[in-house]
This record gives C-alpha cells, structure tokens and sequence, in this order.
C-alpha cells in the first residue's frame, strides 16, 4: 500500500537568543541592536530519515530534548524543516498540544466546533458526532461553561475526544496521555487500539517504554535531534533501555549536581538463573541472582548496595540492600562484584523491573542509580492472581474428623511432595 509517512534527510534548527537580548523596542533603541539577532542556532533534528508504512503504530522514545515533539510537529505541518523533506498522506489527526487548537474564552461547546472544523471537518459532521464527542470527554455538565474554567485534565478530555472522532488516517500523539485519571487513560488506549485495528497509522511520543511495547509494532529512538535507532519496538526499546545503565539514574532531584555523583559507578547488571545461566524470564518460585559489577573512583567507605523488585506499574514489591541485611563493606575500591541470592522469587505472573542503586553510607548521597533497566517477566501460574505466588496446597476433609485428621492434602502449588 505503500508509506504513509516519508522522512528523507530531514533537519530543524532554532536560534539561540543572547540572555540579556531586549525584550522591548525602546530597550533594543537604547542599547543597540547587536543583541536582537541570534547569538548561535542549533539543530533540533538532523539528518533524520525514515518511513512509516500505513496502519503501523510506531513509538518515539528518547530523553527529553531528543527532538520527539519537534519530530511530530513538522509532521503535523507545524512549522517547515530547514533540509530534507517530510510527506505526509492522509488525514491528520494530531495531539501535540494541550492548548492548541483550544480558546479560553470560548465555551466547550464552541471548542468542540472550531477544534472539529481546524481538524478538517465540516460543520454539519461535528454537529453528528457533538453527542458522541461530549460523551467520551464525559463533560455533559461544563460542556457550556467557559473553558478558562476547566482543568487541565477536563482541557485534554476535550482535545482527544474531538481528534478520536474526526476518524483520522494518521494520528500525531505526544505524550498527552500522561494527564488524566487511571479510567479516562484506559478510554484513551481502548480509542488508540480502536483506531489501529481500523488501519490508522500512529505515531506515539512516550516515555513509558511498557506501554510503547504493548501498542506499536516499531519504533524510533532519537538522541540529540539524531535518529540512533529504528526498527521492531520490542528490540528499539531494549537498545534505549540498556542506554540507561550508562546514564546516571539518581534516586532524587537533590543529587543533581552532588560532587559524589559516578563516585562509585554501576558497570553491568547480570539476571542469572541458578545455573548461572543469564536470564530474561523464570518461573514463579526458581531462584535467581543479581550479579552487579561495579567501579569505584577512588576509596568509598561503607557504601550501600541497594536492589528494588517493581512490576511494570511501578508497584514496589520488594526492596532491600546490604544496609537493611546488615552487612557493612567495610571499604571498596577499583573494579569489584556483589550478588544478592535470591532463593525462590514467588511472584505472579506478569513483568517486572530489577532496579539497582548504590549510595552513600548514610543514605545522603546517590553515586548511580539504574532505573528499569533489567526487565524480568515471571511466567504465570494458570488461574492465580495477585502480587504473590507462595508455595502453599488445598487440603480436604470431615467436620467431623478430629483436628489432627482432619485435612488431607488435595492438591499443591509450589510445594516439594513427600
């Protein structure tokens, strides 16, 4: 069927402007002109080049000042690249913006109607569908009040329930999901997974890597405006995932800027099983081990070593460190190696994070901290739910029996036979 979205060579540059630049016309009068124009430019995006063909669903992940929104805005038509070319074909539907497209002095009502007919609607389709609209926003009690009074969240309702009923060919989303309660988020994804199977191509900026797995067939990994990685979203993921455990991950905004930060480096992560064999996935009960090789600057004196078990929804379900076990390391120094042992891992099934940090003796400082950089899925056991999977047997027997007799086991789970 071909490309929906064509990328050759594309780049984008924005001026950067002196600090202290005039910020009126008497100000740049006074004091020269010199400061008007731009000190320096740079480059958003750079020789950016891909295709997307139709009906794909395709992630864009990255740190933040990667590029990802100025990628989805040129591809909404929202701005012009300075080299390289974009074409886009099919209908547009973009959330790039919480206010765009959007007047505070309007009512809700009165947005759903400009918003409808900027999208490409005509005046009698957004007359159709103005029921439907309200509905999924769920505002039929505001939809006439002024929109200065809404939230924000009842703002991003509104915008998503007008661009899912414009029934788009292509769908621009950036990170608006991220606003909102639990239950108007699953709407929004049920809506996404609707469009999908209906053929739409979409292109989704997320920083929850989970769920780019979960929706898209593919994905682009952006890095300083350039493209370092395209391809099956499961193995782009992988790739901006492991790029983490080179990056400093601190536990708090405190440790910024602290002189201790890499003062005592996490140099890989090892998930073993209990052949020693690297593992991405176990069974409820196996034992596993953390291996965690490190590197120390310079002389650290008792250090903690701190491990962090978090399901994919970021529920912690177990934590601890060589401080909470009381075991003090004295002194480490140069290249060296821990390892926690775990000997069963009764977890439910599902998919798990292992997080790995090491800090100060007195927790005041966090030298390095890998953030959902080891994924562990833990197959289910059928019919169970729940965080936890103990060993434990169903046992049968008389009321009339006597205690002692009782019970007479029937069936077991995780639990060695006699």
């Amino acid at each position: 069927m071909g490309d929906a979205i064509i990328m050759d060579g594309l780049g984008k540059q924005f001026p950067c402007y002196h600090p202290d630049r005039p910020r009126t016309v008497q100000e740049a009068v006074l004091r020269g002109l010199r400061r008007i124009r731009p000190v320096e430019r740079f480059w958003a995006l750079r020789d950016v080049s891909f295709r997307v063909a139709y009906g794909r669903m395709v992630g864009v992940v990255g740190f933040n000042g990667a590029g990802k929104s100025t990628l989805l805005r040129l591809i909404g038509g929202v701005g012009r690249p300075d080299e390289g070319r974009v074409e886009v074909h099919g209908r547009i539907g973009a959330l790039l913006d919480l206010g765009a497209g959007l007047h505070p002095d309007l009512t809700g009502r009165e947005n759903v109607f400009v918003s409808g007919v900027i999208a490409g609607l005509t005046r009698r389709e957004v007359a159709q569908r103005f029921d439907s609209i309200v509905a999924f926003a769920e505002l039929e009690q505001f939809i006439d009040s002024s929109l200065r009074t809404y939230s924000t969240g009842m703002q991003m309702r509104l915008a998503f329930a007008v661009a899912a009923h414009i029934e788009p060919e292509l769908l621009l989303i950036d990170e608006v999901l991220a606003v909102g309660d639990a239950a108007f988020q699953r709407k929004c994804l049920d809506r996404i997974a609707q469009f999908k199977s209906m053929g739409c191509t979409i292109l989704l900026v997320s920083h929850d890597t989970t769920l780019i797995r979960q929706l898209c067939d593919e994905a682009l990994w952006l890095r300083s405006g350039q493209l370092v990685a395209s391809g099956a979203a499961d193995g782009v993921v992988g790739q901006y995932l492991a790029s983490l455990s080179a990056r400093t991950r601190r536990a708090t905004p405190a440790n910024e800027n602290s002189s201790e930060a890499l003062r005592l480096e996490i140099v890989a992560v090892h998930l073993l099983d209990e052949g020693g064999f690297p593992i991405a996935e176990l069974e409820s009960g196996q034992a596993m081990r953390v291996e965690i090789e490190y590197f120390a600057r310079g002389p650290v004196p008792t250090p903690i070593f701190g491990v962090t078990v978090t399901r994919d929804d970021g529920l912690i379900c177990y934590d601890t460190s060589t401080a909470a076990a009381g075991l003090a390391l004295t002194l480490v120094q140069g290249t060296g190696r821990i390892a926690l042992q775990f000997e069963r891992l009764d977890l439910s099934g599902g998919r798990y994070y292992i997080d790995v940090g090491t800090y100060a003796h007195d927790w005041g400082d966090t030298y390095d901290y890998h953030w959902r950089a080891y994924p562990l899925t833990v197959r289910p056991t059928s019919g169970e739910k729940g965080v936890l999977s103990p060993p434990h047997c169903w046992e049968v027997g008389s009321v009339s029996a006597p205690r002692a007799k009782l019970l007479a086991p029937a069936a077991r789970n995780g639990m060695p036979r006699e």
